[in-house]
Order: C-alpha cells, then sequence, then structure tokens
C-alpha cells in the first residue's frame, strides 16, 4: 500500500468505530461544558476577594477548567484509537495488508491526531468564548496579550494527550490495561506529584503537568523553569518517547 492508501484505510477504519466518535464528542461537550460553568459560578466569587488576589485571576485558564475531564475522553480515544484492532483480533488482517509496521503506525497515529487536533482547536475556542461570556465585565478578549497561545495551546495539548495515549497502547496493545495505567497516572500519581513538596519538582515535568502551562495567562508565583512553549515542548518529548517505543515493540513481536 501507498502513503496515501494506508492514511484511507485508517480514516475508513477509525471512522466506522462508534465509540471513537462519542469519545471525541464527549471530550468537547464536557470541556466545553464544564468550563462554562465553573466561569460563570467564579463571576461573582471572584469580585468579592482582595485586589491582590484578583491580580493573579486568569481569566483564560479559567475557561479551560473542564481539560481536567475532558482530556480523560482524549485518553480514551486515543487507546481506542490504536488498540481497537487489537481487541477485535482485526490487526492480523491489517498488518497483512500493510507489513511495513511504521507505515501502518504512522498511518493510524497520523489520521487520529488529525481529528484529535480538529476537535481540540474547536474545543478551545469554545470553551474561550463561552467561558468568557459567562464571566461577564471579568472577561478577556482574543487580543490580549498571550491569550490567543493559550487558546490555540489548548487544542495542541489535546492533540498531545490523545498522542501519548495513542503510543503507550501501541506498547500495551491492551484497551483495558491502557486505561487502566493511563487513568490514574493522570488523575491520581501526576496529581500527588505536583502538590507534595518532596516530589514537585519531578511532578512538574510530567506531561500533562508541563503541557498544561501552555494554557496560563497570567503566569503562576511559582519556580517552575519552563515558560509555556518549554512546557509543551516537554510534553512533546513524553509524547515522541511513547510513540518510538510503541514502533519498537510493534517492529518486534508478532500481532
Amino acid at each position: 500500500m501507498t502513503a496515501t492508501q494506508v492514511i484511507q484505510s485508517e480514516w475508513t477504519k477509525i471512522r466506522s468505530v462508534a465509540s471513537t466518535r462519542w469519545t471525541l464528542s464527549l471530550a468537547a461537550v464536557v470541556t466545553v461544558g464544564l468550563g462554562t460553568l465553573v466561569s460563570a459560578l467564579s463571576k461573582d466569587e471572584v469580585g468579592d476577594v482582595a485586589a491582590r488576589q484578583q491580580r493573579d485571576f486568569d481569566p483564560t485558564q479559567l475557561s479551560f477548567a473542564g481539560m481536567t475531564l475532558g482530556q480523560l475522553a482524549m485518553i480514551v480515544f486515543g487507546v481506542l484509537a490504536v488498540s481497537h484492532e487489537y481487541s477485535t483480533g482485526m490487526i492480523r488482517t491489517s498488518l497483512a495488508a500493510v507489513p511495513r509496521r511504521g507505515a501502518f503506525l504512522a498511518g493510524k497515529v497520523a489520521v487520529a491526531t488529525g481529528l484529535a487536533l480538529a476537535v481540540g482547536l474547536a474545543t478551545g475556542f469554545a470553551a474561550f468564548f463561552l467561558g468568557q461570556a459567562a464571566l461577564g465585565p471579568l472577561r478577556t478578549d482574543l487580543g490580549a496579550p498571550g491569550v490567543l497561545r493559550a487558546v490555540v495551546g489548548g487544542g495542541l495539548y489535546m492533540a498531545l494527550i490523545a498522542m501519548f495515549a495513542m503510543g503507550v497502547a501501541a506498547m500495551l496493545r491492551s484497551p483495558m490495561l491502557s486505561l487502566g495505567i493511563l487513568t490514574p497516572f493522570f488523575f491520581l500519581v501526576s496529581t500527588v506529584l505536583a502538590d507534595v513538596s518532596a516530589t514537585r519538582a519531578v511532578g512538574r515535568f510530567l506531561p500533562d503537568q508541563a503541557g498544561s502551562r501552555i494554557m496560563q495567562v497570567v503566569p503562576p508565583l511559582d519556580d517552575v523553569p519552563y515558560g509555556p512553549w518549554g512546557g509543551l515542548g516537554i510534553m512533546a518529548l513524553w509524547v515522541t518517547a511513547a510513540l518510538a517505543g510503541g514502533y519498537a515493540l510493534l517492529r518486534r513481536r508478532d500481532a
């Protein structure tokens, strides 16, 4: 198969799986809905706090309050995009049709990443505009310094989360095992390591902790040694390592 044929084949496969459509839709709805709700509830609270705390208020980041749950749906999408064929047994047929395993994995990742990026960017802009509308007089606008970067960065973050999940799924091959590792990693281990003072120096370099910096406009009062793009770069390194591991194992073992 040519590269174009591989991509067309992967597009057909991913489009035919209902669960992938539902997870992408859920990622968008949860991120936008929860971000808007939190923004609306925060409008009155922020007006009552001290002026110093108001200076630390980041209306853009508040619009992405739903990202924590939205990224879970994106993780599920990334895992299913790669491991669905293993659970159904179709992987043998796919590898027989595309014996070049690098091309097979690249085509699958390219199609899924394109979908994740499109949904992520649309979600980022929708979450921002609806969240700012809910904030009323506390809102910011897309032309303010750092805001457009944060909104676009939110879409990039969601795509990178999906890619990281794809790499892990390519290594583990099992949807349940992949989700069983990724879910506690992002929602328990990463949070604990980032919040506990003894492990904070390690936790800040985990993919979600580093990558989420791209969505911040008001610099936090901490000693993190990288900026928004540096954090996204660290996340990209994690994604590269995960995909490289998936490719290495895919080459060495049978389907």
